[in-house]
């Protein structure tokens, strides 16, 4: 018997007898209703497709800056920033941990002013924007919000997503700074102060995608990713947030692999899912509580560096799995991201692929063309169940980050990736172009290479603002920082206040470090 990538079982024959008794009604409902297993608006891509959101940040600011407006002329609706380790971390690029770091994997922001030179001559009241970033999300949104007042936008119409999902930091990236309560405390203050100030603005995306890139399962991945949003949701609730009033801007982000098949029920049992657990556990009674809204990015890890070029049937798979599963807005991988930063060429041919799917094909003609297909039903019944019972075994430990303290999630992904490995390894999974239908040589290619000298300019131009800015009113406002985050209030209109005096995200970072620490994960065997 075939075997999905969950450990599932796929027949080969799908039959009316499958599913006795399945109930259309209450298991898929109308596209726009509960439990939204049809998708969460009811004329989905009838009616305006998916967002298309490239991902994109190197270097320094203005070379990214460039970047920007060259997807936006070639039919980009969306930005999503990447941003270098140093950032993710919370570091200024002149300090002795970013050396040789600054400006390799996304864009280096130390301050304000590179915020402004990363959108310039990007109208923000007319773009959304994503941003990939965690443990220093407040910071980057802060930063993002005074660059957007500048340009004379209205900040409470901004639109975008932070990621924000400090939670699948421990179980699989490792870009945390602080330990995971306070860390927590930061997530809910960002949800309150976002009500207020930015009430457009997506608070978090709850990521599945980076768990996946680690080696979960589609059941592993929105297991875990259910678990964690369930872990925010308490969060707040605790803070003094009502359910709806905060829930309807969380959303979630999930990988497509090239299963498609297994892809499309992931996508509509976490649906359904959500939904039902928003609705009975937490008593959300608006339905934007209960949609779960969800951006996707095609599979980097299944990208090979032989035979770069077959890349790209990979990614129109994988995007179109995530087009029939329902995502709101796509970003799809260039052919050489598994040799370095995307070329241009290489950019553009990924969206090229997004815009094909949506102008010559008849996706866009009607909503969940899967619906009562047999197999897919049946599929999407089965990783609901398995993706429950990983979920119980959570909330038996005490919740997610009860089961990250440990070290659950973190050794079940371990176990799947071994395994993927294995079966590669030992030629039982096929990988073309690595294990099978190899060739003998490989046409040269010249990846996209980022100039080490930018570090120097990034520091640089950090000696500069430090000379140049009101130093004093500077350390008044990190001290302020740090003696709100001692307390319960909200520790977001301080750090505001404190980088539009010109205080660095280090600087921020390390005022927070000050109070709450620096996290050491457990030894876990």
């Amino acid at each position: 018997m075939e075997l999905s990538e969950s450990g599932l079982p796929i027949d080969p024959v799908y039959d009316q007898d499958t599913r006795p008794g399945f109930d259309p009604a209450t298991r898929l409902g109308e596209p726009g209703q509960y439990p939204f297993t049809r998708g969460v608006y009811p004329a989905m891509y009838t009616k305006r497709p998916w967002t298309i959101r490239q991902y994109a940040g190197f270097s320094t600011a203005a070379e990214s800056n460039r970047r920007y407006h060259q997807l936006i002329h070639n039919g980009t609706t969306g930005l999503s920033v990447a941003f270098d380790l140093p950032t993710q971390m919370g570091y200024d690029s002149d300090a002795a941990v970013s050396h040789g770091e600054v400006g390799k994997v996304g864009v280096a922001i130390d301050s304000l002013q590179d915020m402004r030179t990363l959108f310039d001559g990007i109208p923000l009241g007319e773009v959304s924007t994503s941003m990939t970033i965690n443990a220093p999300a407040a910071v980057l949104l802060l930063m993002y919000q005074a660059a957007a007042e500048e340009q004379g936008t209205d900040t409470r119409k901004l639109s975008g997503t932070i990621q924000n999902d400090i939670l699948k930091e421990y179980i699989a990236r490792g870009t945390y700074i602080y330990p995971p309560r306070p860390s927590l405390r930061l997530v809910a203050d960002t949800f309150a102060y976002c009500r207020s100030e930015l009430p457009r603005w997506n608070t978090i995306s709850i990521s599945g995608y980076h768990m996946a890139e680690a080696g979960a399962t589609p059941v592993q991945e929105i297991a875990f990713t259910l678990a964690n949003a369930r872990e925010y949701v308490n969060a707040a609730l605790q803070a003094g947030l009502k359910v709806d009033d905060f829930a309807p801007r969380l959303s979630f982000f999930f990988v497509a692999r090239t299963t498609l098949l297994e892809e499309v029920a992931k996508f509509r049992a976490a649906r359904r899912m959500w939904a039902r657990m928003m609705k009975d556990e937490f008593r959300a009674e608006d339905p934007r509580s209960q949609m779960l809204r969800f951006h996707t990015q095609t599979a980097g890890v299944q990208l090979t560096a032989q035979q770069k070029e077959v890349n790209l049937s990979r990614v129109t798979i994988q995007a179109l799995a995530a087009v029939f599963g329902g995502t709101q807005s796509l970003h799809t991988n260039s052919y050489d991201e598994a040799i370095a930063l995307p070329s241009e060429k290489a950019a553009r041919l990924a969206l090229r692929t997004q815009q094909v799917i949506q102008a010559e094909t008849d996706l866009t003609k009607t909503v969940d063309p899967f619906a009562g297909s047999w197999a897919v039903e049946s599929m999407t019944d089965d990783i609901e169940a398995a993706a429950a019972e990983l979920m119980e075994r959570i909330a038996e430990m005490g919740g997610a980050l009860a089961a990250i303290e440990q070290g659950f999630q973190k050794s079940e992904i371990e176990r799947s990736a071994y395994e993927v490995a294995k079966q590669t390894d030992e030629g039982t999974r096929v990988i073309v172009g690595v294990n099978k239908f190899t060739a003998d040589d490989e046409e040269p290619y010249e990846p996209l290479r980022v100039d080490p000298r930018i570090e120097q300019a990034q520091a640089d131009r950090l000696a500069r603002l430090r000379e140049d800015r009101d130093q004093r009113a500077v350390t008044k406002h990190l001290d302020t920082v740090k003696a709100v985050a001692e307390g319960p209030d909200n520790v977001l209109p301080p750090i505001r206040d404190a980088l539009r005096s010109n205080a660095t995200l280090g600087e921020v970072c390390d005022a927070l470090r000050a109070v709450w620490g620096v996290y050491q994960p457990p030894d876990v065997p």
